[in-house]
């Protein structure tokens, strides 16, 4: 299955070359479909963090330590 962060890394490069498609005045095609381009890339980035948001914030905690997750004194 697909990491969710690499989805996530690719709806955003989508989302900005919806602009740049929406932004270049040579292509009609490209400008005429940007808008779709870039909901395509939003619709995609919003389905990421709804669905594997929670897996992505377990594996990069990078050895923080969480004051929440310390209950040693409590007794």
């Amino acid at each position: 299955m697909i990491d969710s962060a690499r989805l996530q890394r690719a709806a955003e490069i989508v989302m900005v070359l919806g602009i740049i498609a929406l932004c270049q005045p040579w292509n009609l095609f490209l400008h005429r479909y940007g808008v779709t381009i870039i909901l395509i890339g939003l619709v995609t980035f919003l389905c990421t963090n709804w669905f594997g948001g929670k897996a992505d914030e377990e594996e990069h905690t990078d050895g923080v330590f969480d004051v929440s997750d310390h209950h040693e004194g409590l007794k």
